[in-house]
């Protein structure tokens, strides 16, 4: 009995730590568009060696939009790639709790390139502020978690 109750406080303090390190940023994200309010897409945010990703992962388009959107206005490693598991936002970093800057965000759309930064309100975690800038003009979208994550 001595054992299982050592095991389980063993089991409890890696749960815990573990949920501590991991980032309320990971997961899958609907985006949404911030003219039209329809959802565009899902975009799956990960982690390596300490920066944050986002790629693509599921679009939704109307029958008479293109169903294989390409970026043909890219002039990076993205150009005439697919939208469609594009890695759109690239090297975010933690600049605080619930806050992530430093990196760009990719418009398939228009192949432009922006600055970003993206927050989260302590009071909702299941919405994700995404800003894009050029300068001092920016433009904020609000993208929502996938139930589930």
């Amino acid at each position: 009995m001595k054992n299982f109750s050592l095991l389980f406080a063993l089991l409890l303090f890696v749960g815990s730590a573990y949920s501590q390190a991991s980032s309320p940023l990971l997961g899958q994200w609907k985006t949404i568009d911030d003219e039209t309010g329809r959802i565009k897409s899902i975009v799956e945010i990960t982690e390596r060696d300490g920066s944050f990703y986002g790629q693509v992962i599921e679009l939704f388009r109307l029958p008479e939009e293109d169903q294989n959107p390409m970026c043909t206005g890219c002039e990076d490693d993205r150009k005439d790639k697919p939208s469609l598991g594009m890695e759109i936002v690239r090297d975010m970093k933690v600049t605080d709790e619930m806050e992530w800057e430093e990196g760009t965000i990719c418009d398939p759309k228009t192949g432009k390139i922006y600055e970003c930064e993206m927050f989260l309100e302590s009071d909702n975690l299941n919405e994700l502020k995404v800003r894009g800038y050029i300068y001092f003009l920016y433009r904020t979208q609000t993208w929502l978690r996938v139930k589930g994550e």
